[in-house]
């Protein structure tokens, strides 16, 4: 072994024979446990940033562990390449937008694009290690996942699940299509209580304070609450609506609040969820203010054309203009806004498809309890989102780069026309029913031109998954083979998806197979910059690139880091982690450098007699492992690093390598069956060590086993091999040793106080106990003790000792030692 680790020779080595290899290539193999993971698909729409490292890290520390316990480990890798992310990706990276091209060349382009792009991020996943299945891939808008979606949407319209409905929508007026409520985000953000004058019937004022002052050509009524004594004689009255003239009735409702604002407000189609509410409750008129594009309609006068910041200034001046404007207060409040652009969120009348979860709300609460969380306090974070759930989920997107509904409109008998099984995939505006419509045989046929939100396609990543294990996708969630293959084993995934990704998935599970999708869900934290906001692509604050962090630090080293952070915590870029990582790289390479010198002649078998020191080691590895298994079944990556951490450094490099080196040097000093068990615990407990770092450290440890193990154990790769469970149970040498250990440790002390090297001859070593026991326990490891400290010569004594100490008598160094007060402070 060369004296430095060569990091890029030899991490390209080992990536190349994994992937020649096929090492984690995923055979059907009925004699081990399946252990599928549910692999987040990572949004193709740019380049990948420092928090996919993180999060899909600690996912495949997780994988590794799992095959090295025997498990039949299915883990596939997704790319999430259709919908509104790619658009714009596409739209940015080529100067040009979905709307001036046609159809088909744009998505012709985003396909191509998204390919190049799937590429990038796997070339980059490999070079950090993730050891999954190359071969078994998918992409969301594969023809392929094109057809598992259009049958999830055939499967639970058949069954009355999904809905068609004119309604007011959720719509981004910028990215322009409606969202779902889980696509939203509140920010705060400031703003103004406007005092508009309205006038009822007899000429009076009525003061109205709202922060959307532009909306007043929207206005259909006026709201009091029915207890507030100010508004009572309103009762079946109208206002005039200034500036525009029209007037509107004045009613009372619960939803009012009387202390917000003046306890008058007005209803505008729409302004929020009460106006929605109040214009289907009273049967109100819909009036549209805010077109499709962002703009104020023809119908709103003065306004028309403006977008939303111009036409509130305007109507601002047109109330001014007409003494109409009381007065304004300065307030903050929470805005809803869509969390792919960030700017706020218009209600707009959309005929859409909707599936209906409101109605099933309480079976959605229940299915979480039967799912593990890691950690358990996300299940919380689920179930607020389940609670106050006020939308039904809007499958539709006024997009182009997405998967179609597969649903034709008969324009002579409006009937709806939905594909069947046998047809999907179909893009219905590229191919249309040949027998025409089954109504009434017209062929006059119109394609439904809405895409599906992009969490449809990704809420079915298990069947997807089950497609790549089985290759079949007829009949998706019908099969022997999905119901076979759900639930599955684990989804990893960030918290901010849980209301997204985890929901939406159970949702689908739930309704297509009455099943769970996985038996564990494992929850990760953000990567936060140093303003402390989650670093993402669409933030635009990643100030670490990958590829660049790739050539400053070994993928080992940064995997290191990925594993500091606690599950389900966010935890802040720490570049000292890094060179935390660093040395334990550097002392992995050096430590092994030594065990290979000595574990060439080992034995293959474990020696009858392994002795105290050996015993001692054996003993504490075993319990290291027992812990470490614990915490990575827990998910607990962190806890199980730290606790192999400490076993290493303290244990095995500190106090037994330094032990056992005048056994190992000076052979003759010591009886061949010592010297023969030395070598095969160190051989032994060595690869255990690479096997619990392998994990963490696929590289380094996968290099360090084919020079030091793989001839003589025979296994292609280090992350193929399992734990062995054998369990070494040695009370009497652990207390032996630990004696041992402070006799050292004590000797130390005194040379680094008289600032002599460690290595400096004693002449004598004079060890003081009143219990004979405790000296005769000595007498075996003599020359392991005279090795260990230099000592010349062990002198044993029941005598008082005035004090511990280090001396100098003429020429020579001698040394005393209290054991019974050493081992008393020790324990």
């Amino acid at each position: 072994m060369d004296t430095k680790y060569d990091q890029q020779l030899c991490d390209k080595r080992v990536a190349q024979q994994w992937q020649q290899e096929q090492t984690f290539a995923f055979t059907q193999n009925f004699e081990n446990e399946l252990f599928s993971i549910d692999t987040p698909p990572p949004t193709v729409s740019g380049s990948l940033h420092i928090g996919h490292i993180f999060s899909y890290t600690q996912t495949d520390i997780i994988a590794r562990f799992k095959r090295m316990c025997g498990k039949n480990v299915f883990y596939p890798f997704g790319f999430d390449d259709n919908g509104l992310a790619t658009e714009r990706f596409v739209e940015k990276k080529h100067g040009v937008t979905g709307y001036s091209m046609q159809r088909s060349a744009f998505i012709k382009l985003c396909l191509e694009q998204s390919k190049a792009s799937a590429q990038e991020f796997q070339n980059l996943w490999q070079q950090i290690g993730i050891s999954a299945d190359w071969s078994k891939t998918y992409s969301t808008i594969s023809p392929e996942s094109q057809k598992i979606s259009q049958s999830s949407f055939v499967d639970l319209y058949n069954k009355g699940y999904i809905y068609r409905k004119e309604e007011p929508a959720l719509y981004c007026t910028s990215c322009f299509t409606s969202v779902a409520q889980a696509e939203l985000d509140d920010i705060e953000m400031p703003s103004h209580f406007n005092d508009i004058i309205f006038k009822d019937e007899l000429g009076n004022e009525l003061c109205v304070a709202t922060t959307r002052p532009e909306l007043l050509s929207s206005c259909v009524a006026l709201f009091y609450h029915p207890d507030d004594a100010r508004y009572q004689h309103l009762k079946n009255i109208n206002a005039t609506v200034p500036v525009f003239g029209n007037t509107v009735p004045v009613l009372a409702d619960e939803l009012v609040s009387p202390e917000k604002g003046t306890g008058l407000v007005m209803c505008c189609t729409f302004g929020d969820k009460n106006d929605i509410a109040w214009f289907k409750k009273y049967s109100l008129p819909y009036r549209q203010s805010v077109g499709f594009d962002g703009k104020w309609t023809a119908k709103t006068g003065e306004l028309a054309g403006l977008r939303v910041e111009a036409a509130r200034k305007k109507i601002l001046e047109l109330l001014t203009q007409a003494g109409a404007l009381k007065g304004q207060k300065s307030i903050v409040h929470a805005v809803n806004v869509h969390e792919r652009c960030k700017k706020p969120i218009e209600y707009i009348v959309l005929t859409q498809w909707f599936l209906n979860i409101l109605n099933h709300k309480e079976e959605f609460l229940k299915i979480a309890d039967t799912i593990a969380w890691y950690p358990q306090f996300m299940k919380t974070r689920y179930r607020d989102w389940v609670e106050h759930l006020q939308w039904d989920w809007c499958l539709s997107r006024q997009r182009f780069y997405g998967i179609p509904f597969p649903v034709w409109h008969c324009q002579s008998c409006n009937f709806m026309i939905v594909a069947s099984q046998d047809m999907l995939p179909v893009d219905p505006q590229e191919t249309a029913p040949k027998s025409g419509c089954p109504q009434c045989s017209s062929t006059d046929l119109r394609a439904d031109t809405d895409v599906m939100d992009t969490w449809n396609t990704s809420s079915l990543t298990p069947y997807i998954c089950s497609y790549l294990a089985s290759g079949k996708t007829n009949d998706p969630f019908n099969t022997s083979d999905a119901q076979k293959f759900l639930p599955m084993a684990m989804r990893p995934q960030a918290h901010d998806i849980i209301r997204t990704w985890a929901f939406y998935t159970i949702i689908k599970a739930h309704l297509h197979n009455n099943t769970i999708p996985w038996k564990s869900i494992v929850i990760s934290g953000h990567v936060l910059s140093s303003s402390k906001d989650k670093i993402s692509k669409s933030q635009g604050n990643n100030p670490l690139d990958p590829e660049k962090l790739l050539e400053q630090y070994p993928a080992d080293v940064i995997r290191y880091w990925t594993a500091s952070g606690t599950l389900g915590q966010d935890v802040a870029f720490s570049e000292n982690q890094l060179k935390i990582g660093l040395k334990l790289q550097t002392k992995l390479w050096n430590a092994f450098r030594f065990v290979k010198e000595h574990i060439t002649t080992a034995p293959t078998e474990q020696p009858e007699n392994l002795g105290t020191l050996n015993e001692w080691l054996l003993h504490s590895a075993h319990e290291t492992f027992v812990a470490y298994h614990e915490q990575l079944e827990k998910n607990e990556f962190g806890h199980a690093l730290t606790t192999l951490e400490k076993f290493f450094w303290k244990d095995f490099c500190d106090n037994y390598l330094e032990l056992v080196k005048d056994c190992l040097f000076k052979p003759e000093r010591y009886s061949a069956d010592t010297v023969k068990a030395t070598q095969w615990t160190l051989s032994h407990v060595g690869l255990q060590l690479l096997q619990m770092f392998g994990p963490y450290m696929p590289f380094i440890t996968e290099t360090l086993y084919d020079a030091l193990y793989k001839a003589k154990i025979g296994c292609s790769s280090l992350h193929l091999t399992q734990f062995k469970t054998a369990e070494y149970n040695y009370p009497a040498s652990l207390a032996t040793t630990n004696m041992l250990l402070a006799i050292v440790a004590e000797v130390r002390r005194f040379k680094t106080e008289k600032q002599l090297s460690l290595k400096q001859p004693l002449s004598s070593l004079i060890l003081h106990s009143v219990h004979q026991e405790l000296l005769k326990k000595l007498v075996p490891h003599e020359q392991l003790i005279k090795g260990i400290t230099h000592a010349e010569s062990l002198v044993y004594s029941s005598g008082d000792i005035e004090s511990p100490r280090l001396f100098q008598r003429e020429d020579v160094w001698l040394a005393e030692i209290d054991l019974d007060h050493i081992i008393t402070k020790e324990a």
